[in-house]
């Protein structure tokens, strides 16, 4: 067992990895290697263990948007995530165990208390004093219209763009 660990929880806040691994496995989601999709999306991390990711995505507006896109053999969540970096980082810094899980994100960390994660209170008060803002109790402070692949309609921008170029 890592250091730090229990039978019942594990400090350091949000699991991610961020990597420069590029858009590589978008193809199991966009099917065709269609430019024009490939080039509004920059996969940087994974979000979860099951192979969820994080990406920028250039909206149809021209603006940039932190999304994600859920493995589908586990975590279904696709939606945007942030509207800048500043946002994504207070995201992370909520502590929830991975961003992956959309269906937690009405709730604060923790709040199933099977399985705790302590939040890592030096990049919360990292983030706080930087970027003079706080750290929200839940992740619909951040995330506007969490959204499933497996919904029937979202307000979420990056699922409708999605469902318009692989449904």
């Amino acid at each position: 067992m890592k250091r730090g660990w229990t039978d019942h929880g594990r400090p350091g806040g949000t699991d991610i990895e961020f990597a420069a691994e590029g858009n590589a496995n978008l193809r199991y989601w966009f099917k065709a290697a269609n430019p024009d999709v490939m080039s509004r999306l920059c996969v940087f991390a994974k979000s979860g263990g099951d192979g969820s990711m994080a990406a920028f995505w250039l909206a149809e507006d021209g603006t940039q948007k932190i999304v994600h896109l859920g493995s589908g053999s586990g975590s279904v969540t696709l939606c945007i995530l942030a509207e800048d970096p500043v946002d994504f980082l207070r995201l992370l810094a909520i502590g929830y165990d991975e961003i992956c899980w959309g269906d937690a994100y009405s709730e604060p960390p923790n709040a199933n208390g099977e399985f705790i994660v302590e939040p890592n209170f030096a990049f919360r008060n990292w983030i706080v004093d930087t970027f003079h803002t706080t750290i929200p109790t839940q992740a619909t402070e951040i995330v506007r219209h969490p959204a499933s692949m497996d919904d029937e309609h979202s307000e979420d921008a990056f699922w409708q763009w999605v469902r318009k170029h692989i449904w």
